[in-house]
């Protein structure tokens, strides 16, 4: 007979049955009690988001002299004066402005009749300059990587064509013409180095706020300034960096948002900053990039940051973007790059060491001046210069190189993506085997 059918109290070949009751073992104090999964706490970043100071309003011209902008911060005593100085202020209430400008805005939203007679002139400029490059095409190197000299025929065209170039946008004195000129001069790149980085950019943005100061620019004008003036400057620089192979100008590489741009991210995060459906991670969905990348100005950089790279996938080749995209919404990301900005750019002296001064942006009260202890232009793209690090300590930096390089010569990345275009053939990325 089953023991299991045997009577309580019968007797089975191992001994006495159990009784009914203890038959089945209590399996409910042996199964682990069960508690609702603790939602993670963000973890708060210390570092407040930096607020917008308050812009002021133009200088009276009738008090200024013009002078060619000069390098002023020549040690880390030079750097403090800087970030306590209105110009500090200054810088950062025009950056963040044109920022907040934009906040919900696509690039089409703007029109050809919302832009006032300084800003086409200004288009007209970027689109003359456009003109110079494709008119200075870049003499073949073998197939090198790095810096193609045809770039400072090009550099020394746009000289040519400053003063004219000013006059459109009314500007009459010379020496008004000659300090502007040196900011828009420089914001295509170095011409000693033939590099291009994010200290380059500020150059730009540098000129665009001296036209405000000059008041040819007016607040009226930030949202197309962004939109379409940054925009088209943008798709210059990208036409120059793949013409000219330009060097980045830092040694960060991967471990920078972008080896040449930072406020395309900036920007772009402002006008993404409310979007019902686009969201942090769909920078890695190519879908969204193909049909938005045109109209913000973050998916259109990730989409040519992927161009550039000779392995597919942003966790390879862009890890912080990648990282970034984990961010629960664009207000976080937007709050990130104001504090890069302050960190990675203002607050960064290998960075701002290069940083020129003149009347419409003054050197603080108590800087060095340029001609008992630094360089002028020239001397930087002659020869060395002496720098100093975050420590204070002195060492000797190459030739104008914007970034914490010293000198130290990075291949572009985004020629070996042309140059393996132009041999042609198997795939335009290489993935990577454990992809």
């Amino acid at each position: 007979m089953d023991s299991a059918a045997s009577p309580p109290g019968a007797t089975t070949p191992s001994g006495p049955a159990p009784p009914l009751g203890q038959a089945i073992p209590n399996l409910q104090a042996r199964i682990p009690k069960l508690e609702p999964r603790r939602k993670r706490q963000d973890v708060a970043n210390p570092t407040p988001v930096p607020e917008t100071p308050a812009l002021p309003p133009p200088p009276d011209l009738s008090s200024i002299t013009f002078k060619v902008p000069s390098r002023r911060i020549l040690s880390p005593a030079d750097h403090e004066l800087f970030l306590a100085s209105p110009t500090y202020k200054l810088v950062l209430a025009f950056v963040f402005s044109l920022s907040e400008s934009v906040v919900d805005t696509p690039i089409s939203s703007v029109k050809d009749t919302d832009l006032s007679d300084p800003v086409k002139a200004i288009l007209e400029i970027l689109i003359e300059t456009e003109t110079l490059c494709k008119e200075s095409p870049p003499n073949e190197t073998g197939g090198s990587r790095f810096g193609n000299k045809i770039f400072r025929v090009f550099i020394d065209k746009t000289k040519q064509r400053a003063t004219q170039w000013h006059s459109s946008l009314g500007l009459t004195d010379e020496s008004a013409i000659a300090e502007v000129t040196t900011y828009l001069s420089q914001s295509f790149g170095n011409r000693s180095r033939i590099d291009y980085g994010s200290g380059h950019e500020l150059n730009f943005i540098m000129w665009l706020l001296c036209l405000y100061q000059l008041r040819i620019l007016q607040p009226s004008d930030f949202r197309s300034l962004v939109l379409r003036v940054f925009v088209k400057y943008l798709e210059l620089m990208r036409l120059v960096q793949s013409t000219y192979y330009l060097e980045p100008a830092g040694s960060h590489g991967v471990w920078g948002l972008d080896d040449y741009q930072f406020l395309p991210f900036l920007f772009g995060a402002s006008q993404l900053l409310h979007h019902p459906y686009i969201t942090p991670r769909s920078i890695h969905q190519e879908l969204t990039i193909e049909e938005f990348g045109a109209d913000f100005m973050y998916l259109g950089q990730v989409a040519f940051v992927n161009s550039t790279k000779t392995v597919k996938g942003l966790r390879w080749h862009s890890p912080m973007l990648d990282d970034i995209s984990s961010a629960k919404s664009w207000t976080k990301i937007e709050g990130g790059m104001r504090r890069m900005f302050v960190s990675e750019v203002l607050r960064k002296l290998p960075v701002m060491q290069h940083f020129l001064f003149g009347s419409l942006i003054p050197a603080a009260e108590g800087m060095s001046e340029p001609a008992t202890s630094g360089a002028t232009e020239e001397e930087e793209e002659a020869g060395e210069v002496d720098v100093f690090d975050k420590d204070g300590v002195r060492h000797v930096h190459q030739p104008a190189g914007w970034g914490d390089c010293c000198g130290i010569k990075v291949p572009s990345s985004l020629a070996a993506a042309e140059e393996m275009r132009k041999r042609g053939g198997g795939e335009q990325f290489r993935r990577i085997p454990f992809d």
